[in-house]
């Protein structure tokens, strides 16, 4: 593979340098989100339906200690970015070390806590009933794997903020393809049930981090730190605080928002309804890939012009980031509202010798499916703009706004919606409040995002 410098991000046309680094990027998402479909797929065929709510309810916990490492990497990415934009390599170099010792410590400390509290977080999150024994058994064993997944998903944000999408993308398909293989082995041939689905998740982490550490050993990467950069520097510190804050809040808040549609879909519905949302919320990760690896991309591009006050350029990956991935989730909302039942049913076990419980849960789940997939990606065509105003923001550094817009969609409007409007139209209310929190959000980003592009010269 060819040695990229990431001058390239400051000289290369923009439509070209963002196709450059956003295919990469969308694919490297789309074979980590096709991963955890096809894992699903096979945990529902193989397990059982009451499974996948399980792992549903394990996601938002083991999420948010993993997203305390895609924090500190997107906080420290800016920096990175940036500073290698001023060619100022040192102040890249301390930032990376820095990252790699706070990931560490905040990272360790939480799993230490999540095994702690282990039976009161599961309940918490719509673990009750018959989902919570195997929610427990995949947590526990996912738990351990958490910190080398934090500790990857640190890394992969400081590959793309040295200019080397491609990297990035074999580190992101690597334990996608790994987890694959070994759910077919420990569930399907060793018959491990959820023992095995968590193991292939764990063993998936450990084949990410290594390959993540062979790119930073190697001549691949320009970003050669000491034993020096791994010493706390107060400012660099705060720096990445204050921007990976912002990715931290919103897996937070993410994190809130499976606590609450777990609890009242389990309220309206039981189990089968929160495997309706557990489906859903799989297409979430997956049917957007395209769209978020458009953002992924725009990152690096933003940050480093910015920093090298290439202004023009700036606004420049701006519009053609939102038409690029407005392009792109459009498709994807044609698809989505032409094929709901079937892509509901591939998540189901058509096999004829199923409890008879579990045939009732999967006629409900059929029912209930389409009409909801519908009504969540109702305003997916416009979520681009949405997407790229606050990802600019932290692209640029400006921690503020960034935190605001990002916590606009789910904190400032889904939340209050999925409080409210259940308990006017039950399960509708819960799926109406996406669109609504889609438009709302979009709404105030573009706002925010015209003011910006007008003030830059």
């Amino acid at each position: 593979m060819a040695k990229v410098s990431s001058d390239e991000l400051g000289a290369e046309p923009i439509g070209k340098l963002l196709v450059k680094q956003a295919v990469p990027a969308s694919i490297g998402i789309l074979v980590m989100s096709l991963n955890i479909l096809v894992d699903t797929i096979f945990v529902g065929n193989w397990i059982g339906s009451i499974a996948i709510a399980a792992i549903n309810v394990v996601l938002p916990v083991s999420f948010f200690i993993a997203a305390l490492g895609m924090a500190i990497g997107i906080g420290g990415s800016s920096i990175i970015s940036r500073a290698l934009g001023a060619d100022n390599k040192q102040k890249a170099l301390k930032t990376f070390g820095n990252q790699i010792s706070l990931t560490l410590l905040v990272t360790i400390s939480m799993v230490a806590l999540g095994l702690y509290f282990v039976d009161d977080l599961i309940p918490a999150f719509g673990g009750k009933g018959a989902i919570f024994e195997p929610a427990k058994v995949y947590y526990v064993i996912v738990l351990y794997g958490v910190p080398f997944l934090a500790l990857c998903m640190m890394g992969n944000t400081v590959i793309r903020a040295e200019g080397k999408p491609k990297f990035a993308m074999i580190a992101m398909i690597i334990p996608s393809v790994g987890n694959l293989v070994l759910d077919y082995i420990f569930i399907f041939v060793f018959d491990w049930g959820m023992h095995g689905a968590a193991w292939a998740t764990t063993a998936g982490y450990l084949l990410c981090f290594g390959y993540i550490l062979y790119f930073f050993l190697s001549k691949n990467s320009e970003l050669k730190i000491n034993f020096r950069c791994f010493i706390f520097d107060s400012n660099i510190l705060k720096e990445i605080g204050s921007l990976g804050f912002v990715t931290l809040a919103r897996q937070a808040v993410t994190s809130v928002t499976y606590l609450l549609l777990n609890n009242i879909l389990f309220n309206l519905g039981g189990e089968p309804l929160v495997a309706v949302y557990a489906i859903i919320g799989r297409m979430l990760m997956f049917a957007l890939f395209p769209v978020f690896g458009v953002t992924q991309g725009f990152l690096p591009i933003a940050g480093f012009n910015y920093g090298a006050a290439k202004y023009a350029r700036v606004k420049e990956s701006i519009y053609t980031a939102i038409k690029y991935a407005a392009l792109v989730a459009t498709l994807v909302f044609v698809v989505l509202m032409v094929f709901p039942a079937e892509i509901a049913d591939l998540f189901l076990s058509d096999r004829t010798d199923l409890p008879a419980k579990d045939m009732e849960t999967n006629a409900y789940v059929l029912k209930h499916a389409p009409l909801a997939m519908r009504l969540v990606f109702l305003a997916t065509p416009i979520i681009a703009l949405q997407l790229i105003g606050a990802a600019y923001f932290q692209a640029v550094g400006k921690a503020v706004p960034a935190l605001l817009l990002t916590l606009t969609r789910q904190g400032f409007f889904f939340i209050p919606l999925i409080l409210i409007l259940p308990g006017f139209f039950g399960e509708m209310g819960v799926w109406w409040s996406f669109p609504i929190a889609d438009i709302l959000a979009t709404l105030v980003t573009g706002w925010y995002l015209r003011k910006e592009i007008r003030s830059l010269n």
